[in-house]
């Protein structure tokens, strides 16, 4: 009962009051299975990603942390090929440092925070996180590449790759007719 309450205000303010760049909300009607996004931060490499995670509640929340874990692919030293983070706010003492005190809000904060300011001291993927200390360029470059291919909406134009200059004018006069013939219908990304 304390976790469905607790869970439900939480939810609450998460929808009323989101944190900066994350959104969280129930899959159907089950309150212990989440779904989050955290749109990447300005000057990381995730910056123009929107990355998925999927958020189980224990039995014992809150003095159990939430099981998270990212669903976009991700580069990063602490975040392994399965989505799994590596975070002290997701485990329990004496390892951890996660308190009933916590709440889901604060926890994706936290995911976020380390987004920009990954741990290589404490990684899960040892080589990614060598790469992190030692070529820092490189460690960049592959992130913002796993950004654009795993994280960045794509428009219909932009599924073709091709560089041929005619066919990239005739797909911008054509995406430019579509916005005159239907302004409404524009999408956000």
């Amino acid at each position: 009962m304390q976790r469905a309450s607790r869970l439900k205000r939480e939810l609450q303010m998460l929808s009323t009051e989101p944190p900066p760049g994350i959104t969280c909300w129930q899959t159907e009607e089950r309150i212990d299975d989440l779904r989050a996004q955290i749109v990447g931060g300005t000057d990381t490499p995730y910056e123009g990603g929107l990355f998925s995670l999927e958020i189980k509640i224990p039995e014992r929340y809150p003095f159990e942390p939430p099981k998270i874990r990212f669903l976009t692919p991700i580069y990063h030293p602490n975040i392994d090929n399965s989505g799994r983070i590596c975070h002290d706010a997701l485990k329990l003492p004496p390892k951890g440092a996660w308190r009933p005190s916590l709440n889901i809000s604060t926890v994706l904060t936290s995911i976020q925070l380390l987004m920009a300011e990954p741990n290589p001291d404490d990684p899960l993927m040892a080589d990614i996180s060598s790469e992190f200390k030692y070529n820092k360029q490189l460690f960049t470059e592959k992130a913002q590449k796993w950004t654009r291919e795993h994280a960045v909406q794509k428009t219909v134009g932009e599924s073709n790759k091709e560089n041929n200059p005619n066919q990239q004018a005739s797909s911008l006069k054509r995406e430019a007719q579509k916005e005159e013939e239907e302004p409404a219908k524009r999408t956000c990304i």
